[in-house]
């Protein structure tokens, strides 16, 4: 039977060590029953480092606490909270964390690595690490590389002062039904094969039950929203992951107090038309008695 959906509470989190000083907890992959997406967080103790190594999945990742390094041949970055960015496909990178605390991501991997491939992980020469830079949203040379704060999701802090950067479609918000959308890896930093972005529910914020041709993930963050996945409700809170499957029928609802918050990832990307489909906009052509 094929998997439509799934729960992961971050209570339950089972952490495996690939390497020393590094954890790793596969919320979602193909040991779930993903196709498309590979969704973990990940931990690296301060002094540890992960050394070069390249994928022929795209990665991307979105910092929740402490500070590391993040190398390619290009450059390297200094990453803190708030911070994300991409790895495309066969570029080597590395991970060091030469904080005083750990580190800890998301990591969003797509198409999902396999296991009988080694999880399409390859050991990558050892390249020269240039110093860290911290990443400059104000600097139009920033390519793979931003940075979102909760204020940047309020539809009222948006004007040109407030503004990190200036104004444009990269800043853009989209706000509907209580809801705002504001994105961070897609097509403009370099993604071709999943998209993340950042969700946020006022209190009457609600997303009706709808479906996608994609594979999609939520790490809540903030608050807590009630979800139906193909009619079994959950109450999720922070540090809770869900994934919905292409064609299984989701909805959420703020479950209060406050506002709810949380990281979603999309894999594939979503095509230009199309991407959602909302039972109340078909429903009413039931029993028209179309022909084939």
């Amino acid at each position: 039977m094929t998997v439509r959906h799934l729960v992961r509470r971050a209570a339950d989190a089972e952490f495996t060590a690939p390497a020393p000083g590094y954890r790793r907890w596969a919320a979602v992959g193909e040991h779930t029953g993903a196709v498309h997406t590979g969704f973990a967080i990940c931990e690296l103790d301060s002094g540890a480092s992960l050394n070069a190594h390249m994928h022929s999945f795209e990665e991307s990742f979105y910092v929740l606490e402490g500070s590391a390094v993040v190398a390619t041949p290009e450059g390297s970055v200094r990453v803190q909270p708030g911070d994300y960015g991409i790895v495309p496909v066969g570029v080597p990178h590395l991970w060091r964390n030469d904080g005083d605390a750990p580190c800890r991501w998301a990591e969003m991997q797509a198409p999902v690595p396999r296991a009988q491939y080694d999880h399409d992980t390859f050991e990558a020469p050892a390249f020269p690490v240039a110093p860290p830079s911290p990443v400059d949203v104000r600097d139009p040379r920033t390519r793979r590389y931003g940075h979102i704060e909760p204020a940047n999701m309020d539809p009222d802090k948006q004007t040109q002062d407030l503004l990190a950067v200036s104004a444009s479609m990269r800043t853009a918000l989209l706000v509907y039904s209580g809801i705002t959308v504001k994105m961070m890896v897609d097509g403009e930093l370099g993604a071709r094969l999943s998209t993340m972005f950042m969700v946020q529910y006022e209190r009457d914020g609600v997303a009706g039950p709808h479906d996608h041709p994609l594979e999609e993930t939520y790490l809540i963050l903030e608050g807590r929203t009630e979800a139906v996945f193909d009619g079994e409700r959950h109450l999720l809170g922070p540090g809770d992951i869900a994934w919905a499957g292409a064609g299984c029928v989701h909805s959420f609802t703020n479950a209060g107090p406050g506002r709810v918050r949380w990281l979603e990832t999309q894999a594939p990307q979503p095509p230009s038309r199309h991407s959602y489909r909302f039972v109340r906009d078909w429903e009413p052509l039931r029993g028209e008695g179309a022909t084939s």
